[in-house]
């Protein structure tokens, strides 16, 4: 049950080229020079004097940006159990399984979780640009401004609690003579809300569906009740353990396996967060077939065959 991935042609940045004359003695000496568009041409090194005051224009100093290191590929050969989720997250592929396919499509066809025991795969895996330095007197002055911040807050609170120590108690006196002050009342103990009653869902397939709904409204994926119990039944008749042993992902080596027949690839790819691990478990396997249903299909109640 893959999802096809698109292709972005990446855009080219435009140059400028230009030619540049030095003079020397008697003869002119034609360079080219090669800048971004956008950016003013630096005065050529050893030029005369004169030349420097005519064509350089004073500018603003740039911090240099770290050049991106070039993208590296190499290749790897699939082996009995691979998956592209699997391959993805041992190389630790940016973009998941779905990048993978995506940089090789052409060789695994329309359908990624049919991949073959001695395919090669291309990897790509680029690097993250490094963030320019801060100055040391931007950085200096943010650790002063943040010892203040801090300080300011230890001073505040100490001239809290010193306040409340010194505050006096109210006193009554008789004649000359004063009673002694009475003793400040205990502070009352915070009260703590009660937490909500978590919600109670029965161990059976009515329960399952309607945990599995719940969870789905959380994270955005749509999907009826209707919709994910007649896709149960003609799957696995809602036999949470069914798995089908005949048919190509069988013959592959990734079997369907669940309520909602799901094979290990997707159900890695499209497993809801705070779900079960388990490609067994009830609701980690209704959740993560509705989150593929979705992304293919638009939901799990347009599904009425397989899918």
């Amino acid at each position: 049950m893959p999802a096809h991935g698109k292709h972005r042609r990446p855009r080219r940045s435009h140059v400028s080229r230009g030619l540049a004359l030095v003079g020397t003695g008697g003869a002119a000496l034609s360079l080219p020079l090669i800048a971004p568009a956008t950016a003013g041409a630096a005065p050529a090194a050893g030029a005369p004097e004169i030349a420097a005051k005519t064509f350089a224009a004073p500018a603003a100093p740039v911090a240099a940006k770290a050049p991106a290191a070039p993208a590296t590929a190499r290749t790897y050969t699939v082996v009995s159990g691979d998956s592209l989720s699997l391959i993805a997250h041992k190389k630790g592929i940016q973009g998941g399984w779905k990048s993978l396919y995506r940089a090789n499509q052409s060789t695994v066809g329309d359908n990624p979780s049919l991949i073959h025991p001695g395919l090669e795969l291309t990897i790509h895996r680029g690097s993250a640009k490094a963030a320019p330095a801060q100055p040391k007197t931007q950085e200096k002055a943010e650790r002063k401004t943040t010892a203040k911040a801090e300080k300011s807050t230890t001073t505040d609170r100490a001239n809290r609690s010193e306040r409340r120590a010194a505050a006096p108690s109210a006193a009554t006196g008789t004649g000359a003579s004063a009673a002694a002050p009475a003793p400040a009342a205990a502070p009352a103990a915070p009260v703590q809300a009660a937490p909500a009653a978590a919600t109670q869902y029965a161990d059976n397939l009515d329960g399952w569906i309607r945990q599995s709904l719940d969870i789905m409204a959380q994270h955005g994926i749509p999907g009826s009740y209707e919709g994910i119990h007649r896709n149960i039944m003609r799957e696995s008749s809602g036999n949470p353990q069914a798995i089908n042993n005949w048919d190509i992902n069988a013959v592959n080596g990734t079997p369907s396996k669940g309520l909602l027949q799901v094979i290990e690839p997707t159900f890695l790819a499209y497993h809801v967060p705070g779900t079960s691990m388990d490609l067994y478990d009830p609701v980690a396997n209704i959740t993560a077939a509705c989150n593929y249903a979705a992304d293919r299909y638009g939901s799990i109640d347009n599904v009425n065959g397989a899918y």
